[in-house]
C-alpha cells in the first residue's frame, strides 16, 4: 500500500459505522465513509466532533456545526500550505493521503532536470500543483470549476509561489489535453485524479469505467520525448488497483519502458488499523533523468 504516515497537523482518529473521525488541525471532522463497516475502536471519542456532516436520503447533505469555526484555516504539511474548509459535498479542499504522491512526485523532479512542464488534470483545490511547483516544476493545473482553480490560485499565493511557475485553466480535461497535442505542448509528468461520474460543460455525461482508457491513451500522447513520472488516482469503489497498473503498462510504460506501481492509498488510524482511500497507479521513467 501507499501509506501517508508523516502529516502532524491532520489524524485519522477512529473509524466505524460508515463514518471516520477526523482532525484537522485543531478541529475535529466526523464524515461519512462506506468503507468502514466495523464498529468504532474509541466510541467515546466522537462526542468530540465540532461538525458532523450527515448525508440525505435523496443524495448530497448537510453539515451540523455543534460549535462556530472559522470561514477557512490552514493545513501545514513539512513546507507546504493548504486552505481548507467544510464544503458542501462533505470534502474539505484537500486529500491527506495524497502526500504520498506529492512526496514520490516531489523526488522525481528534484532528482530530474531542471524546468519540469507538469500537467495536472481533474487539479481541484492545486495541494499537488503546489507541491511540485514548490520543488521547481512548471505547472499547469487544469479543472473544469471556476470556483476550485480560485482555490487553487489561493493556495499557490499562500505558498508564496512564484506566478510563472503555474498557469491555471478552466477548461474539460480531455478536451484541453487534444487541443496542447495538436498545438505540440507536451509535458515531462502528467497526474490525473478523475472523478467517477460527473456531467460535461455541455451536459454529457462521464462514467470513469467509459471514459478512463480513452483519456490515459491520449494524455499519453502529451508526453515529451523524455517523460519522468504519469499518475492516475481513483475513488471509484470497485476499482481495483490492478486496473490502472494494466492502463499503464498498455498506455506509457509500452512506449517508454520504465516501471509501474499501484496500490492502494491508506492513511493509519490513531485507534488502530489503517483506513482504505482509494488507488493511485504510478508510472516512472527507469532511467536517470538528469
Amino acid at each position: 500500500m501507499f501509506l501517508t504516515d508523516t502529516w502532524k497537523d491532520y489524524e485519522v482518529l477512529d473509524t466505524g459505522n460508515g463514518e471516520k473521525l477526523e482532525r484537522w488541525g485543531s478541529v475535529i471532522l466526523r464524515r461519512p465513509d462506506p468503507q468502514t463497516i466495523w464498529p468504532p475502536a474509541s466510541p467515546r471519542i466522537w462526542e468530540q466532533a465540532e461538525a458532523v456532516y450527515h448525508r440525505s436520503q435523496r443524495g448530497g447533505g448537510d453539515w451540523e456545526f455543534r460549535r462556530r469555526l472559522p470561514e477557512r484555516w490552514t493545513l501545514n504539511y513539512g513546507d507546504l500550505k493548504f486552505y481548507v474548509r467544510p464544503t458542501g459535498f462533505k470534502h474539505t479542499g484537500l486529500f491527506p493521503e495524497q502526500a504520498a504522491n506529492w512526496d514520490w512526485m516531489r523526488g522525481l523532479v528534484e532528482s530530474s532536470r531542471p524546468g519540469l512542464r507538469v500537467l495536472n488534470l481533474f487539479g481541484y483545490t492545486g495541494a499537488a500543483s503546489s507541491a511540485l511547483a514548490m520543488s521547481g516544476a512548471h505547472v499547469t493545473h487544469v479543472d473544469a470549476a471556476k470556483g476550485m482553480v480560485q482555490w487553487a490560485k489561493e493556495n499557490r499565493e499562500l505558498n508564496n509561489l512564484p506566478e510563472n511557475r503555474f498557469r491555471f485553466i478552466v477548461e474539460d480535461a480531455l478536451r484541453f489535453v487534444e487541443r496542447e497535442i495538436r498545438r505540440g505542448s507536451f509535458y515531462d509528468g502528467i497526474l490525473m485524479d478523475p472523478p467517477s461520474y460527473g456531467r460535461g460543460p455541455s451536459g454529457e455525461v462521464w462514467k470513469l469505467e467509459n471514459e478512463l482508457y480513452r483519456l490515459v491513451d491520449t494524455a499519453s500522447r502529451a508526453l515529451s520525448d523524455r517523460p519522468v513520472f504519469f499518475l492516475i488516482n481513483s475513488y471509484t469503489t470497485g476499482f481495483q488497483a490492478s486496473v490502472l497498473s494494466n492502463l499503464l503498462e498498455r498506455c506509457i510504460a509500452g512506449r517508454f519502458g520504465g516501471q509501474v506501481d499501484a496500490q492502494e492509498l491508506c492513511l493509519p488510524v490513531s485507534s488502530g488499523g489503517v483506513l482504505p482511500c482509494g488507488a493511485s497507479g504510478r508510472w516512472s521513467c527507469h532511467e536517470d533523468p538528469v
